[in-house]
């Protein structure tokens, strides 16, 4: 027969027992948390390099069309003084009938335009716009849109620069619907063959574009707005 002490002792050792059979489960499972977490953060950081080693590589392998198809009208978007010569060129050559220049600083003139294009008077006077309202790129791609509407053209040369070109060609290509899109990169510097990988510069723009990019793409699935505190979700067509 089992004495009262025999008792007592095994009773109270059942609780601890039991405690320590539940943390020791509590830490398998915080442990398998953990293990989970970091294989998708692992996961996530391969895909981010590698979608960046596919972006880099796909920027520079865009060249400069040699002899573009002529199209209905050239827009160029601003950002750099080769852009807007080689858009001038396309225009003077018969490329297109008009050229729309997006995104120009409020301050600037026609005239201080023309002078810095290099472009004929009679020639910029006649044939070009100017869009002084887009901020960004998302400005560019809506601007251009109700340029396009308006002269209901069918087919536009972008032009723009390489590292540039995806995320133009994706913002722009949601809203023009009615025109097809002809991409002229400008290249400035040649980037073939990895050579980005040995020029921090251009290393630095194409890692920034990439992140740009890729929240152009997010934008797709949620869209959103930027705002002078940052990025708001966007009014939905059912919401006014």
């Amino acid at each position: 027969m089992m004495d009262a002490r025999d008792s007592t002792g095994t009773a109270g050792q059942l609780p601890v027992a039991g405690a320590r059979s539940h943390g020791r489960a509590g830490a398998s499972r915080l442990g398998s948390l953990l293990r989970t977490a970091a294989f998708l953060v692992l996961t996530l950081a391969v895909l981010f390099a590698g979608g960046f080693g596919w972006f880099a590589n796909k920027v520079s392998h865009l060249t400069t069309p040699a002899n573009p198809a002529k199209a209905d009208a050239i827009i160029v978007l601003t950002g750099g003084q080769s852009r807007l010569d080689a858009a001038m060129e396309l225009l003077a050559s018969g490329k297109g009938e008009r050229l729309l220049i997006s995104g120009v600083h409020p301050s600037a003139s026609r005239r201080q335009l023309q002078v810095a294009t290099g472009g004929d008077k009679k020639l910029f006077s006649c044939c070009v716009d100017i869009d002084r309202a887009a901020l960004d790129t998302i400005g560019n791609a809506e601007e251009s849109a109700k340029w396009v509407e308006s002269h209901a053209y069918g087919t536009v040369i972008l032009v723009t620069n390489n590292y540039h070109m995806p995320r133009s060609l994706l913002e722009m290509g949601r809203l023009l619907h009615g025109a097809k899109l002809e991409p002229y990169p400008v290249v400035n510097a040649n980037l073939e063959n990895g050579g980005w990988l040995t020029k921090p510069e251009a290393l630095r723009v194409l890692f920034t574009e990439y992140n740009k990019y890729l929240l152009a793409l997010a934008r797709g699935i949620v869209p959103m707005k930027p705002t002078p505190d940052g990025l708001a979700l966007a009014e939905t067509a059912a919401g006014g």
